[in-house]
């Protein structure tokens, strides 16, 4: 093979590369709760039209309601209630998720509500 035809080839491959880079960086995906929380994931809670993500570090818990269906904006909201203290939440009118709320809990209980649109969960006491 002359060296005319390894660089075209070496051409073509960074053409495929870059071209690839930009769709991925260009195109609108869904975000992940674990772009809002950081942690392990310690919990899901499903409901009909969305669900919770529950992820714990050092003490801390960080949840994030995720609508399933992102079409129009619809009322959301996620609250973290650690065991003795008041909840902390997040609600509005959004597309895609609600929150991250984030609390200290440390080895306390935690109770975790979540809704988008009619849908709902309450996790009564957990992580005990």
């Amino acid at each position: 093979m002359d060296s005319g035809a390894i660089r075209r080839r070496l051409a073509l491959g960074l053409a495929v590369l870059t071209a690839s880079g930009l769709l991925a960086v260009a195109s609108p995906g869904h975000a992940e709760a674990a772009d809002f929380c950081s942690g392990r994931k310690v919990r899901t809670l499903s409901f009909s039209t969305g669900s919770v993500r529950v992820y714990k570090r050092d003490g801390f818990v960080c949840a994030v309601t995720m609508a399933k269906n992102t079409s129009g904006r619809k009322p959301m909201s996620v609250s973290v209630q650690a065991r003795g203290s008041r909840p902390v939440t997040d609600h509005g009118r959004f597309t895609h998720h609600a929150g991250p709320v984030v609390v200290h809990v440390g080895h306390r209980c935690v109770w975790i509500r979540g809704a988008v649109g009619s849908g709902s969960v309450s996790s009564g006491w957990i992580m005990c």
